[in-house]
């Protein structure tokens, strides 16, 4: 209850410090709403020249991009501010802050702020993955509703690891906002469908080693009746082993921090 009384104190100030500046919450929502525009777009473009890519039809792939979409405005919702900021807090001696406070640092460190824009934009997403289900004719029932969260969650799970990952790196190197923005670059194969990938070496990084892939594409087969369970387990089980090592890196990286403040 602790932690839970934390994380409320962060949400109602993430809430007050959005409603004083009205305007750049408003600016950012239609920014991310006019990216997701576009990747619905591309789809339409590339749907009114062919039938199928990788044996997936419009609605399936419009259901595959609608959850990697969501995926997305989850983790810049709850997480992405966050992480990113650990480098300057970091570098300025700022982190001492969440080193003084009533709590787990690492939780500290990850649920300090959250982005009211791009969990505004998750309902967006939400609605995407439902007009798909509607046009495919599948029924939307409340185990199948609960089983596509729980595999969203995790997937999200190894979305926050891969990034903390990367965040953690600063505790050693000067600057890491460069390779936290490559993050998002390869996420942007999540919106692929798994059959895309015919190669060997494509298969191994993007769907094996950085699991970009994986973690789109069980929740949407999940929801279109071709849920493979080995997929489940294998999904899980990189969700914990990413999250063993991000954790410990982080870790490690918080022994060998020293305040620059002074």
């Amino acid at each position: 209850m602790h932690y839970v009384r934390l994380w409320l104190a962060s949400l109602r100030y993430s809430i007050v410090r959005t409603m004083m500046f009205r305007f750049d919450f408003l600016l950012w929502t239609i920014v991310e709403c006019a990216w997701m525009a576009v990747n619905l777009l591309l789809i339409q473009v590339i749907y009114a020249h062919t039938e199928s890519v990788a044996g997936w039809g419009k609605y399936e792939m419009l259901l595959l991009v609608g959850t990697s979409m969501l995926m997305q405005r989850l983790l810049m919702g709850f997480f992405w501010t966050n992480l990113f900021e650990i480098g300057r807090n970091v570098r300025t001696g700022q982190f001492d802050f969440y080193l003084t406070q009533p709590g787990q640092p690492l939780f500290l460190v990850s649920t300090r702020k959250l982005d009211p824009d791009g969990l505004a934009n998750s309902l967006v997403a939400i609605g995407v993955i439902v007009y798909a289900l509607r046009h495919l004719g599948l029924p939307i029932t409340a185990g199948g509703a609960a089983l596509y969260a729980a595999l969203v969650a995790i997937g999200l799970v190894v979305h926050y690891s891969l990034l903390l990952l990367l965040a953690s790196l600063t505790f050693w190197i000067v600057k890491t906002e460069g390779i936290e923005g490559s993050y998002f670059t390869i996420a942007e194969f999540s919106r692929l469908p798994r059959s895309a990938f015919k190669s060997l070496v494509t298969t191994v990084v993007f769907v094996y080693a950085l699991p970009a892939v994986v973690v789109s594409n069980v929740p949407a087969s999940a929801l279109l009746g071709r849920l493979d369970w080995l997929h489940v387990a294998w999904l899980a089980g990189l969700a914990l082993g990413w999250l063993g090592l991000a954790v410990t890196v982080f870790h490690r990286g918080l022994r060998r921090y020293t305040s620059a403040s002074s």
